[in-house]
């Protein structure tokens, strides 16, 4: 990208907290926060000093598939963020200190979770939908492992995942390919050996989850499942998703907030994975509306099918189209797509070939692919005042209408 001045550069590394031991969950997280509290050359302060120096920051995520560690810099400050990235990656002293700190750290994130309820949702929600899996866990991991976690579960976390058959370093900005090449070569060349793991295959089942508190909102996640990265119908979900819940011009939105009232926030997601995938559709509303919003909800997603339109797909195919493209402004958001597309695909998927595939969605597919996916069991997770939500069987028989 020869007319921006900065790069981001990253490593993205396959592994996540589906791939975690079943007694370490929290393990994959733990060890991203602890990568940034030194090596032999550098201590915690001076790994973040050394990137603000120059104007740059230094940033890290684990979700439940990929670990990735990226700093974004001014152009001519490449080789020091590619410097810092390999250090922390293949040098991490896991410092007793530094650990039992940490673990405050990630306890007060843990507890910082559960007084979100319209996050921590979600984490029940997946936790219904792929029961006793690894894929079901949270991504912090829990309270009680989290305390109990031993060094030696990270260093063996690391050295048998952090394996180069496993990373992949990517890049984008105002940078030579070749000159990056040649710095990937010179500085990660002690990583340890091994394969990539295998993760547990995800099986979605459905399910309930209600959790009574004192809120001044029901918190609801309605789900069905979905498909895997590697579906062909991956393109046909994206467009249904942006359909049914994808912005100000979705039906969810327009029945559920703009007629009715009922909610500040509706909207549906697809989250696809390596194997699995779910479809998922959240909505925030008072205790008083909770019995009438969800029975909306329910005729929507029983309606699509036979009523969608072709102006309907135009527009969610032109707001796919345009957030596709819009992100190529960007280093960090070309950086990422990089960088997950080889781990994901083994290859970098071209602009044009997504909106392509985009291009080849019609009105059959997405009305086949909603009738298969909402005629799924229906994952229902729900945390607030709940006295007005109906049961599971109640909301299965409404869908099934």
């Amino acid at each position: 990208m020869p007319h921006v001045e900065t790069v981001t550069v990253g490593v993205w590394i396959g592994v996540g907290s589906r791939h975690e031991p079943l007694a370490a969950n929290g393990v994959a997280h733990l060890v991203e926060h602890m990568l940034f509290k030194g090596t032999p050359t550098r201590d915690a302060f001076a790994i973040s000093a050394e990137i603000e120096n120059v104007g740059g920051h230094l940033n890290a995520y684990t979700s439940r598939e990929q670990t990735c560690y990226y700093a974004k810099v001014l152009k001519e400050d490449l080789g020091l963020a590619l410097s810092i990235l390999s250090d922390m990656v293949q040098h991490p002293l896991f410092d007793e200190g530094e650990l039992e700190k940490e673990r405050q750290v990630i306890l007060q994130e843990i507890g910082q979770a559960e007084d979100t309820p319209d996050d921590i949702v979600y984490d029940h929600f997946l936790a219904t939908a792929f029961p006793r899996q690894r894929l079901g866990r949270p991504v912090l991991g829990t309270a009680d492992v989290v305390e109990s976690l031993p060094r030696a579960a990270m260093v063996d976390y690391v050295a048998g995942r952090y394996v180069p058959a496993n990373i992949v370093v990517a890049a984008a900005g105002n940078l030579r390919h070749e000159d990056l090449v040649e710095q990937v070569a010179r500085l990660f060349t002690d990583l340890p050996d091994g394969s990539s793991p295998v993760a547990e295959t995800g099986l979605y089942q459905g399910g309930e989850f209600r959790e009574e508190r004192d809120l001044e909102q029901v918190h609801v996640l309605l789900g069905f499942d979905g498909v895997s990265n590697n579906s062909a119908d991956l393109h046909t979900v994206m467009l249904l998703s942006t359909l049914l819940g994808g912005g100000m011009s979705s039906r969810l939105f327009q029945e559920v907030r703009e007629k009715r009232g009922l909610v500040y926030s509706v909207h549906s997601f697809n989250w696809s994975m390596s194997d699995s995938g779910v479809f998922g559709i959240y909505a925030g509303t008072g205790p008083d509306r909770t019995a009438e919003l969800v029975p909306v909800i329910c005729d929507e997603v029983r309606r699509l099918a036979r009523t969608l339109t072709a102006e309907e797909l135009a527009r969610a195919r032109a707001q796919l189209k345009a957030s596709q493209l819009m992100g190529l402004e960007s280093t960090t958001n070309r950086a990422e797509q990089l960088g997950s597309q080889l781990l994901v695909y083994g290859r970098a998927i071209p602009p044009a070939e997504t909106v392509a595939r985009l291009e080849a969605v019609d009105l059959d597919a997405v009305a086949a692919c909603a009738d298969r996916i909402f005629a799924s069991k229906p994952t229902l997770a729900a945390l607030g005042p709940l006295e007005g939500l109906e049961s599971l069987e109640q909301v299965t028989g409404r869908l099934a209408a």
